[in-house]
């Protein structure tokens, strides 16, 4: 049995950061009814169509969940909402801000019909305040929480080349849901879950937003490396690659120096000594790592690293992970099925092997309308009816 098996979601979602939420419920067992637009669905299906016709992001994001084509407009969209909430444990929702609220779906309108619902609201900003009805998306988020002033390179800003501000507010989400899944087995009640993107990413920002307490300058724009600890990032060597290092402490310089540099005397180097003075000249230091590392294969910087004991790491492009030796030698790859045939796809994080999980497919839009329909007991005649007036 999964963990969250006989616990029902039905998500209102698009985009990525609660269809994220939802798809970690999803592979605990829960049953997820993805509610989507008639026609087009979830805009995340047009992103591309780079995985062999489908899009990566609807992928990554929405497999094991059936799809229930309906217009939330529709007058007769309410009673099938009413129906789906009364055998439901949980409601996820990323909608426009207000949108939910003035369909009747908020917590307040319907908590009292049914008591044990979970509320899970997510938004750009929150409920309240003055940006309340902002619209948000992920980048948008990473530069309001400051996120883009300490990424990139000294003249460039950058932002994640992943969606970190929806990945943040899916997984604080999805673990708000199991705490509150935890505590209505106490209480018998269900509460709402107000998650605000903003508020996730500036918990993301906690050491950076600390270190510039009364007012302290920020960390330097570093690019790869670290902006505060030298050496900490990529190093370029003699066959044209790079190698990431990075050293924590101060034994650690003392046994770079001496055993993968050969240079033991650089350790007392009174230009150098502590890592405030490293991290002031790290140009030079860079200069004087590179010019070492300059007669050496990648391959021997990483020999000499290990030898160490000093942590390193390949600068891998995507395809490098595709084929990683230690994802493979631990069998994180498995396949589940789609509109377009069999994927490969991750094991989630902490499952030792697939019968932990469930993974089952990524849905076609409006896949399981007919059979959601029949369940909540509508007859074959209602449901051509509903697809004549557009409602599914």
């Amino acid at each position: 049995m999964k963990p969250l098996e006989g616990i029902t979601v039905v998500a209102l979602e698009h985009a990525i950061a609660a269809p994220f939420c939802s798809r970690q419920l999803a592979d605990q067992g829960a049953r997820v009814i993805k509610i989507e637009r008639p026609g087009t669905g979830d805009f995340a299906r047009g992103y591309d169509t780079r995985v062999r016709g489908l899009a990566s992001h609807f992928v990554w994001t929405n497999r094991t969940k059936e799809s229930l084509s309906l217009d939330l407009k529709h007058p007769k969209a309410e009673g099938i909402m009413q129906q789906l909430l009364a055998q439901a444990d949980v409601l996820v929702q990323n909608l426009a801000p207000g949108a939910s609220a003035r369909m009747g779906l908020s917590f307040e309108a319907l908590h009292e019909a049914f008591p044990r619902l979970i509320v899970c609201d997510i938004s750009g900003y929150g409920d309240s305040g003055p940006y309340r009805d902002k619209k948000a998306y992920d980048l948008l988020i990473q530069s309001e929480a400051g996120f883009l002033s300490i990424t990139g390179t000294p003249d460039t800003p950058s932002k994640a080349g992943c969606s970190i501000a929806d990945i943040s507010a899916g997984m604080y989400a999805y673990s708000n849901v199991l705490t509150a899944l935890s505590q209505r087995g106490k209480t018998g009640l269900g509460r709402r879950i107000d998650v605000s993107m903003l508020e996730c990413m500036a918990e993301w920002m906690g050491y950076p937003l600390y270190y510039t307490l009364d007012g302290a300058p920020p960390p330097p724009r570093a690019g790869a490396s670290h902006a505060t600890i030298f050496p900490y990032g990529p190093f370029a060597t003699g066959d044209g690659k790079s190698v990431m290092l990075g050293l924590q402490n101060e034994r650690e310089w003392q046994v770079f120096c001496q055993t993968v540099l050969l240079q033991p005397e650089l350790a007392a180097d009174a230009r150098f000594v502590t890592n405030g003075l490293r991290a002031s000249q790290r140009a030079e230091l860079q200069s004087i790592i590179e010019a070492a590392f300059a007669k050496l294969t990648a391959t021997q910087v990483v020999e000499r690293l290990e030898q160490a004991q000093i942590a390193n790491a390949q600068v891998n492009a995507l395809a490098d992970v595709w084929a990683h030796p230690q994802l493979q030698a631990r069998e994180r790859w498995i396949e589940v099925n789609s509109p377009s045939g069999l994927l490969p796809a991750l094991l989630p994080p902490g499952a030792s092997d697939v019968s932990h999980v469930r993974m089952d497919a990524v849905p076609e839009l409006g896949q399981h309308t007919q059979a959601i329909l029949a369940e909540l007991g509508w007859s074959l005649e209602d449901i051509e009816q509903l697809k004549t007036e557009g409602a599914i």
